[in-house]
């Protein structure tokens, strides 16, 4: 029957079709009621494509639960004739979506792809996670994904997506459909007061006039459902059978499936499936068969009764059992049917199945759904229960859903019935950011150390606890708690406990006293790696050697070895994991001043952990952006992240406000920096990172520089002495240079100029040895700087190469933040006046030296407050200046 209506739909649709094809994909949102046309208009727009000589592949959702794991997306990548099972393989969900997203990029060619995804309101929940990742992805690809669902509830955010809303036909596109089997005028006014114009509806009823099984002058069936029914009363005893054991198949099944739960050769069928496609049951569907609607299989199922129904799903299960595949939910799904009549420990043992087989899949949602699901069945003894709310636990933390997995943990311990199974419940947990975590974390932890005895077991609860402390910033209890897991672990023998216990070992020694035990602990992590072939035990261990490397200086060396870290992280696979390379190579790339490569590593790093664990993505990724905004100067991204700050943990709050103050100021927002740093509070109260302590006092020191805070700026001197000859870096997150080059800039601003000059000359050598080549003209354009502004005997001509230095430097790294002040110092120390102040400029800097502040600079010169403001930061930042001091002395020595 040809499409009736929609014709507005449809030139849309061609229109996205033409789009796609020249490169500019979408995704298309198809909703509407059911039998309201989606498929059908699909099945229009799939002609459309493969007339233009496009590819079209077609994803259908399962309409009942037990479909395998990314079921729709399996069956578009078999109709483009790639190998599924190979796609959705490995241990790592973010590279699985990227390899769907390039599988899809080839496919579309240069022709074009259209991919159908069918009912996907009924989509699993992994499937879901691909179209959305996949979404983000179309703009610049030659694909138009069109997805079909009744209702956008559940489904995610779908921002990006056209939306195409159905509606019912007009009463002259009624009669239009019912033409064929009808023309009766009035006949169709009633069929459209009947049907409210739903297509499927109309459809059926025209097919029961033609074929007689109803007529006008009989009062008219009230559903699809009424219509099906009468229709598979006509049909033969023996085709009613089979298309009611299809219906509990499934709305896509395989006719082998349901001849053996008939227990009748697939011979015997042929005819029957004839007959129940005459009657408009179902359609063929490649070698297998579809009903014709989701409705259609509804009315046949209602049409059984509960001991027929039941019989059947136990037949269907058996016939699946003998050759399960990847059937595994499937078969849990008419168990669970069965399960509510009795028989809950054959239903839970498939459930268990299937769960494991989801998560190995990395459907992770999939499993906890089906682990969630076998705790419903009984009889359910606490042991078991036990057993299944730990591997539940489990699951949702790979799946992202912390409070699932802090409340199957919870359970999992109060069903315990034994000090192991308690020990087991309690490391379901890790430390995250939310602190109610952690503290349920804490409590299971300390409930189980007091009854376990098993050394291994205590040495993990211990390790699980000292991480706990440490993110709670429980520092002083770390040593302790640290040293007798590691003693366990080591005494145990067991290189899980060993493993563990060695990760809580090194959180217990920050900073640059401790490094030398890292590194120990390092060579021990390696070794351990070596011994078990443990892809988890070498990243961590290259790791903290990369970490210390990188504190240490030695980035030639870190860049040296990244590469073992990435072998280590590709054995591995996960997004965690390559989180970390990412993180480490784009703050080893921001330190040697590749500015550019850092930026996109960072970026890429960011985009894989985001979804998992924000927390520590989002930190992570705002400290490279600060990094780069100080010498390149504020990305639109460093802006977006300075004017919508994010809530860190709680251990993370003075360093985040902090920072966030000295990106402030390099957006030029003095104000808003001058409310982040005094929500900080003052300097003695500060609670800080223990690994982030040197990157906190830098951080603060330059916003205490750009703010004029010279009280606190003099304590902060004292607090970084103890760092001389250190290197400003936390974790392997950003680089801010050599403890000496914060601290000549202080001596600086302070007046204490001799010792300026000797610290900013020591921050150039070590930032050469280091590599830094950034910080390098940093620190030579501070000391060159401070030799001008000094101005003894011989001062200018010491100027002059580093100023030249730093101004070659700065031009070839592209270091946006530095470019004009370099190029005015060179000309002032090499005796010309090139200020580049204009003139209003030179006015305000005049009204400096007078000793005015903004507001009365403001008053006299008829401006704002805010206008004047700007004035004294562009004067700053020509001059090469950080306090209003220096551009005092510079104007009265004019």
């Amino acid at each position: 029957m040809a499409m009736v209506g929609r014709r507005g739909e449809l030139r849309a649709l061609q229109g996205w079709v033409d789009d796609a094809r020249a490169g500019r994909g979408r995704l298309v949102l198809c909703t509407g009621e059911a039998g309201i046309g989606k498929t059908r208009l699909a099945q229009e727009v799939a002609g459309v494509a493969l007339a233009q000589g496009a590819a079209v592949a077609w994803g259908r959702c399962a309409e009942t639960e037990g479909a395998p794991a990314y079921w729709p997306w399996r069956q578009v990548l078999r109709s483009l004739d790639l190998d599924a099972d190979e796609v959705f393989s490995g241990d790592d969900r973010f590279r699985l979506f990227e390899q769907v997203a390039d599988e899809v990029r080839q496919a579309a060619g240069d022709h074009g792809l259209v991919i159908i995804l069918d009912d996907v309101h009924r989509g699993d929940e992994p499937s879901l996670l691909v179209l959305r990742q996949l979404a983000g992805h179309l703009a610049n690809l030659r694909v138009l994904v069109l997805a079909t669902a009744r209702e956008t509830t559940g489904l995610g955010d779908l921002s990006t997506a056209e939306r195409l809303d159905l509606h019912a036909l007009a009463a002259p596109e009624v009669a239009e459909q019912l033409s064929l089997a009808t023309t009766d005028p009035g006949l169709a006014a009633t069929v459209y007061d009947v049907t409210g114009g739903n297509p499927l509806f109309v459809r059926e009823l025209a097919r029961a006039i033609a074929d007689g099984s109803w007529r006008p002058n009989e009062p008219p069936p009230r559903s699809v459902r009424e219509i099906v029914r009468t229709r598979l009363d006509r049909a033969s005893d023996d085709c009613r059978h089979l298309v009611q054991a299809a219906a509990i198949v499934g709305r896509d099944f395989r006719l082998q499936t349901v001849a053996a739960t008939l227990q009748r050769s697939v011979d015997d069928c042929l005819p029957l499936i004839d007959e129940a496609t005459t009657l408009g049951f179902v359609d063929r569907l490649d070698n297998d068969f579809r009903f014709v609607h989701a409705l259609t299989r509804d009315a046949v199922e209602a049409s059984l009764s509960t001991t027929e129904r039941t019989t059947l799903h136990r037949a269907v299960a058996t016939a699946l059992e003998a050759d399960p595949g990847d059937q595994l939910a499937t078969i849990a799904s008419h168990y669970a049917v069965l399960a509510q009549y009795g028989d809950g420990a054959t239903a839970r043992m498939w459930m268990v199945r299937a769960a494991e087989d989801a998560v190995r899949r990395l459907a992770y949602e999939d499993g906890v759904r089906l682990y969630r699901q076998a705790l419903t069945t009984r009889p359910l003894d606490p042991p078991e229960c036990c057993e299944i709310l730990i591997a539940l636990g489990k699951a949702a933390y790979l799946a992202g859903d912390l409070q699932g997995c802090c409340a199957a943990a919870v359970d999992a311990a109060a069903a315990a019935q034994s000090p192991e199974q308690a020990a087991e419940a309690a490391l379901v947990l890790e430390a995250v950011p939310d602190p109610t975590i952690n503290a349920t974390a804490k409590r299971l932890c300390e409930e189980a150390l007091a009854r376990i005895g098993d050394p291994a077991l205590r040495a993990r609860l211990l390790s699980l606890r000292s991480h706990l402390a440490f993110y709670d910033g429980e520092q002083t209890r770390l040593d302790a708690i640290s040293s007798e897991a590691l003693d366990l672990a080591r005494a145990a023998k067991d290189d899980r406990a060993l493993s563990d216990a060695l990760r809580a070992r090194q959180e217990a020694c920050p900073g640059p006293e401790g490094r030398a035990e890292r590194l120990q602990l390092a060579a021990e992590m390696l070794e351990l790696a070596k011994r078990t072939g443990s892809p988890r035990a070498e990243m961590w261990g290259e790791i903290w050697r990369l970490d210390a490397l990188i504190e240490s200086g030695r980035l030639a060396a870190a860049a040296e070895e990244l590469p073992r870290l990435r072998v280590a992280v590709d054995r591995l696979g996960g997004p965690v994991a390559a989180w970390h390379h990412d993180r480490i190579a784009a703050c080893i790339a921001q330190a040697r001043g590749l500015y550019t490569e850092a930026a996109i590593i960072a970026r890429r790093g960011f985009d894989r952990m985001r979804p998992i664990e924000p927390a520590p993505a989002t930190g992570a990724y705002f400290a490279l952006q600060i990094a780069l905004a100080g010498h390149v100067g504020p990305s639109e991204e460093s802006r977006r992240f300075a004017e919508q700050p994010f809530t860190p943990p709680p251990r993370f709050v003075t360093l985040s406000l902090l920072s966030r103050a000295h990106l402030l100021l390099c957006t030029n927002s003095p104000e808003q920096a001058a409310a982040s740093y005094r929500q900080a509070g003052p300097i003695d109260t500060w609670s800080l990172p223990a690994f982030f302590v040197l990157p906190a006092y830098v951080y603060a020191t330059l916003a205490c520089l750009g703010l004029g805070r010279y009280d606190d700026l003099a304590v902060l001197l004292d607090l970084l002495q103890p760092f001389r000859g250190e290197h400003a870096v936390g974790n392997g997150v950003a680089y801010m240079g050599p403890a000496e080059l914060a601290i000549g800039r202080a001596a600086a601003a302070l007046g204490r100029l001799d010792a300026a000059v000797d610290d900013l000359t020591t921050a150039v050598e070590l930032a050469e040895t280091a590599g830094a080549a950034g910080f390098v003209a940093e620190a030579q354009y501070h000391l060159a700087s401070t030799l001008f502004t000094r101005d003894r005997p011989g001062d200018r001509d010491r100027a002059r190469p580093p100023a030249t230095e730093a101004a070659r430097l700065i031009d070839l790294l592209g270091m946006a933040a530095y470019a004009e002040r370099a190029g005015v110092l060179v000309a002032r120390v090499g005796g010309g006046d090139d200020h580049g102040l204009s003139a209003r400029e030179l006015e305000v800097a005049g009204l400096v030296a007078e000793g005015l502040t903004n507001r009365q600079i403001a008053e006299r010169l008829v401006i704002s407050e805010r206008t004047a403001q700007n004035h004294v930061q562009h004067i700053l930042t020509k001059l090469g200046f950080a306090t209003r001091s220096q551009i005092a002395a510079w104007s009265s020595r004019r």
